[in-house]
């Protein structure tokens, strides 16, 4: 079986723990080449990898079919640019980019050279919401009118990191706020329009730690909220429906796990603690039913295992740019609803 050479841009954060020990387990790949100013800490990881100092280094490289983007936003879009245009297909960690111009342009290149341009949006397959998504599309809760999910954490002090620092794509909207997006866009589909409030809330923040927003749908209300200081998470997901509802606490452990240095070899990855299955509460005229639902297990190798059949096989991506540009596009939404104070209508 062919490989696909991949080029790993970037080998901080996100690229040391949420891509490389994904690939790293997929026969499918071979990371060939990493730019990373710290070759010490790559080969801890990866051996026999190749450490350069420059994207341009792995751009030049005939053999290489990917380049997996994981700098900060801000640099998204020049890099995947380079990438498209010397031939490479491209993975880029989310958000995507910064403006909506920029993932037209990067679709544009992408369509006309026919290379694969996907965005990393992995929380798709978080064992949390592919449980509530089941159980919605089942129709387990009839027709949906409210879906509310948080993703809190206790940060009261700013830390020196570049999500912290003003700067293009920075923020806790670009960055939790873009997988709440992605998912409730890929639950429901397109809104009608936005309300937002987002600011920062801790003393001496520099850019948005906080963020409440809203889309609205017809008969449906969206409810994305996250904050830096909670001290105490309460559920993450709550959703309601005309023949029930839908409660969950605890976050998905595969984050976690990766940081741990554990990797998905086997069948018991993505499993959450049966303390915190969610508890489904279900009407049928007078009769009230409780049950508590196992969660399906996560899993984010699985996007890797989808991105192997879109390049060797011409299937659809798992997360399309496509899709990844109607992210920025409610990103942008809600920033002008903050600032206006009032619903943005979109088309």
């Amino acid at each position: 079986m062919r490989k696909i050479k991949v080029g790993l841009i970037g080998y901080g954060l996100s690229g040391a723990t949420f891509h490389a020990p994904l690939l790293s387990v997929l026969e499918q790949f071979e990371i060939t080449k990493v730019v990373s100013s710290n070759l010490e800490k790559v080969h801890q990881d990866l051996k026999d990898v190749v450490v350069v100092s420059s994207i341009e280094e792995v751009l030049e490289d005939a053999s290489i079919d990917l380049a997996v983007i994981t700098t900060p936003s801000g640099l998204h879009y020049e890099m995947a640019k380079q990438s498209l245009m010397a031939g490479k297909h491209v993975i880029l960690e989310k958000p995507m980019v910064v403006e909506t111009w920029e993932a037209e342009d990067l679709i544009r290149i992408a369509d006309e050279k026919k290379l694969l341009l996907s965005v990393y949006h992995n929380r798709r397959w978080d064992n949390d919401y592919l449980t509530v998504k089941k159980l919605v599309n089942d129709g387990v809760l009839g027709e949906i009118n409210t879906y509310q999910v948080h993703f809190d954490r206790f940060r009261p002090a700013v830390r020196e990191r570049w999500r912290e620092k003003q700067g293009p794509g920075a923020g806790m909207l670009y960055d939790l706020g873009s997988h709440l997006i992605d998912q409730a866009l890929h639950l429901f589909g397109w809104p009608q329009f936005v309300i937002a409030d987002v600011f920062a809330q801790r003393e001496n923040a520099e850019t948005d730690d906080y963020f409440h927003v809203i889309l609205g749908y017809e008969k449906l209300r969206v409810i994305l909220h996250s904050g830096s200081i909670v001290p105490t998470n309460g559920p993450r997901f709550q959703v309601h429906g005309s023949k029930g509802s839908f409660i969950k606490y605890g976050l998905d452990g595969q984050e976690a796990a990766l940081k741990e240095g554990k990797k998905p070899l086997d069948n018991s990855w993505g499993a959450d603690q049966p303390q915190f299955y969610g508890q489904l509460v279900r009407f049928d005229g007078d009769k009230e039913e409780h049950k508590t639902i196992q969660t399906l297990h996560g899993s984010y190798v699985s996007y890797y295992k989808e991105i192997a059949k879109s390049i060797l096989e011409g299937k659809t991506a798992p997360v399309t740019a496509n899709e990844g540009l109607s992210v920025i596009k409610i990103i942008d939404a809600a920033f002008k609803s903050s600032k206006e104070k009032k619903a943005v209508y979109i088309d």
